[in-house]
């Protein structure tokens, strides 16, 4: 059995990003508006005023400071808010395979060995533009590799989900080599009109090339072992998909909630979800889930010399942080990136990762860890190699 090693990663970057001031300067101008405009009904009750977000209420909530994003013009304008993402020819390269080749190449310049080498292709990421074809073989032929590709979806554990299926398929000796893409255009699915959610996502692609250690050079990661799990749960949806054009208006597929209901409020056909449970149900299980993995690999997991986690909100963050390590975590030890690049779903992890690994030497032992809807987790142990 052939054991996998992780050998380069990549990161593509939007160029454009969003401050939280801005944010809330085009959310607080809409609120402005729609309240203006609906007047007599929250007079008479019948329609709920809308609150003004903060910048100081957006960084208690989830230590957030700024994301990127594809179309910053959109997103902030308060008589539209979503951004403007013109669909492109089927002759083109669609938006989210551009941005995985981009993640893409970062790697392959990092791993320095031609693209012949490499046999599957896995797309994994928490929204998929259609249903075929998949993604990853567009995404394939662009980068001119050989072999077969597939698209996966957990959520913002689609990341680690598709390391441990690249693992899989070195261990069984399927292929050699596996690259991992994950695009993520959260800013087309978050509701920039609710103030409870509208700050939490930003976009960015990230890659990850997973190959037998039989063949790896020196360096990378070699992967000590990997688990997943999921729990049923509706406290994080999206309901959108092809059958919404059969059972659902106009109106509440362009986003709007329909009158007389809070904004995000019973529209499903977007990012909604329930903070304060996911976060009452999420950071135990996940918790408890590193733990138990470690001691089964035989690692005590107070000595990690690093976590990465995914990047959804500093507190669970730093709970999971505390539960696992038995004490406040260090930056160092417990790396946040999500004040500049916001929740990218299943990048958020690899994004970390892929900063904040250079100063770690032979030996060191650390935790790729993902969670969120399904509820879906998975944990990826690694070691550093000489």
């Amino acid at each position: 059995m052939s054991k996998a090693v992780i050998a380069a990663t990549g990161l593509f970057t939007p160029e454009q990003s969003i401050s939280n001031a801005e944010l809330v300067a085009a959310y607080n101008a809409y609120a402005e508006r729609f309240n203006a405009d609906h007047a007599a009904e929250i007079l008479e009750g019948d329609v709920a005023e809308l609150t003004p977000s903060s910048v100081e209420f957006i960084e208690k909530a989830s230590g957030i400071k700024s994301r990127f994003v594809l179309d910053k013009a959109g997103i902030l304008d308060p008589a539209r808010m979503v951004p403007h993402l013109p669909e492109r020819s089927n002759d083109d390269l669609s938006v989210m395979a551009e941005m995985a080749v981009a993640a893409a190449r970062d790697a392959i310049a990092a791993w320095g060995k031609p693209v012949s080498e490499i046999g599957a292709v896995i797309c994994a990421a928490s929204n998929m533009p259609r249903p075929y074809p998949a993604l990853s073989i567009e995404v394939q032929q662009a980068l001119g590799i050989e072999g077969f590709a597939f698209d996966m979806n957990v959520a913002c554990s689609s990341a680690t989900f598709g390391v441990k299926t690249a693992a899989d398929f070195i261990a069984s000796g399927s292929v050699k080599a596996v690259l991992m893409v994950n695009p993520e255009v959260c800013s087309a699915h978050l509701n920039f009109k609710d103030r409870d959610s509208h700050f939490i996502f930003g976009d960015v692609a990230t890659a990850v090339i997973v190959e037998s250690s039989g063949q790896a050079g020196p360096g990378g990661w070699d992967i000590l072992g990997t688990r997943l799990k999921t729990v049923f749960s509706n406290n994080i949806r999206n309901n959108f998909g092809f059958l919404n054009n059969a059972a659902r208006s106009t109106e509440v597929l362009n986003g709007e909630a329909p009158a007389g209901e809070p904004t995000g409020a019973g529209n499903d056909k977007m990012f909604v979800q329930q903070g304060r449970k996911v976060f009452k149900d999420v950071v135990p299980m996940v918790s408890d889930m590193i733990v138990d993995h470690a001691a089964d690999l035989g690692i005590d997991p107070t000595t990690l010399k690093r976590m990465w986690l995914h990047q959804a909100n500093i507190n669970m963050n730093q709970f999971i942080g505390r539960k696992v390590l038995g004490r406040d975590p260090t930056s160092d030890e417990n790396v946040i990136i999500l004040d500049d690049y916001a929740n990218t779903s299943s990048a958020g992890s690899i994004i970390a990762f892929h900063l904040r690994q250079q100063d770690m030497v032979a030996g060191d032992t650390g935790l790729i860890c993902s969670f969120g809807a399904g509820y879906s987790a998975g944990t990826v142990f690694v070691r550093k190699r000489g």
